[in-house]
Order: structure tokens, then C-alpha cells, then sequence
């Protein structure tokens, strides 16, 4: 499948950021920086990491806005013929395969709604989702940090959904999952885990 390249992903982004300025441009540099070194560590393909990582929030390309970013993405890269990052886009938020377990209430059409349910129940994950996923967890709007801090950082924001506990968990699992691939704690590879700590 197809998908652009290292400086084509950093040109979509900086156009996307004169669409809608923001924090989520740092966001996104830093989701790539985690997802290219735990793939470098764990042997899945660094380029390609990078790239999901870079642009799996590409759907925020259209303005303000909160999960319709997802959809927007998945359309987005579709359009382009990026069929993983399309992929990614939607994944991306929901670490289990129950897009009603979210971070927050969708703010697109009931038609949307009803293909990102059933997109979900139906795909099947592999570890550049899962990676994309833990990396989303581990990076606040102040940089790298542990998955704890992003967590109140989203709860802040979008307050607590029902069932929040079930993807907390499921993301400590996905931690636990690249820990074991990496043969260390993935928070040992960014030194900046222990100065956001304060």
C-alpha cells in the first residue's frame, strides 16, 4: 500500500497547520518521534512509524473540531490513496475495537457515526495501530510523558466517558506489549518522561 514519505508527511502537516494552526502540530511531531524510536527498538519499520505517527491527527486539517477529526482524516488520506494512514486516522482513538469507549462525544453526522462503529468492530489491529495508539497516550500538549499525565490531560479536556477505565487499562496493556517487544520500559528510551515528571 501507499503512503508518502518522510518530507512529504512533514509538507502535509505544516500545510495542514496554516489550515488550523495549533497545538496539535507539536503533538503530532512528538507521537512521531515516540512511534520511530520504539520501532527502531522493537524492529518494525521506522520510516513507516514515523509517517503514522506524523499523521495519524491529519484530520484536524479542517479546523477546529473534536473526534470529527478522525473521520475527517480517514477521508483525507482515502482521498490520497493512504489506505493505512486512512486506517490509522480512525484506530488511533479507540484502542479497543468499541468506538462508544472514546475520549469523547463524536461531533460529526449520525452517518459518519454509524461507519466509524462499524469500522472499528470490524478491524483488526497490528502493531503499527497499536504503536500509534500507545504513542497518542504518551504525548501531552508539554511533550513526552507518562501515560498518567496524558491521561488527565485528556480527562481535563474532554471530561471522563463512560467506560474510560476499560481504555486506560487497555492502554497500560499496550505499554506492557511494547515493553516486552523492546526488552525494557519504552519510558527508558525518552529521557524527557522524567522532566515532564515535575
Amino acid at each position: 500500500m501507499s503512503f508518502p514519505t518522510k518530507n512529504e508527511a512533514l509538507e502535509e502537516l505544516y500545510l495542514a497547520e496554516k489550515l488550523n494552526p495549533g497545538k496539535w502540530v507539536y503533538h503530532s511531531e512528538k507521537v512521531a518521534e515516540v512511534c520511530e524510536k520504539i520501532a527502531q527498538k522493537c524492529g518494525l519499520d521506522v520510516d513507516k512509524a514515523y509517517i503514522f505517527g506524523l499523521l495519524h491527527d491529519i484530520g484536524r486539517r479542517v479546523g477546529i473540531c473534536g473526534q470529527y477529526h478522525i473521520y475527517a482524516g480517514y477521508v483525507y488520506c482515502k482521498n490520497k490513496g493512504w489506505d493505512e494512514i486512512a486506517k490509522i486516522s480512525l484506530t488511533h482513538s479507540y484502542v479497543l475495537n468499541d468506538a462508544s469507549i472514546g475520549s469523547s462525544v463524536y461531533d460529526g453526522d449520525d452517518e459518519e457515526w454509524k461507519f466509524i462503529e462499524k469500522y472499528i468492530r470490524d478491524t483488526e489491529y497490528d502493531d503499527y495501530d497499536k504503536l500509534v495508539q500507545l504513542a497518542d497516550s504518551m504525548v501531552s500538549g508539554e511533550g513526552i510523558c507518562i501515560i498518567e499525565r496524558r491521561m488527565v490531560d485528556v480527562a481535563m479536556r474532554y471530561g471522563i466517558m463512560p467506560e474510560m477505565l476499560k481504555k486506560w487499562l487497555k492502554i497500560f496493556d499496550l505499554k506492557r506489549y511494547f515493553d516486552t517487544k523492546c526488552g525494557q520500559s519504552v519510558y527508558d528510551l525518552f529521557p524527557e518522561v522524567k522532566e515532564n515528571l515535575e
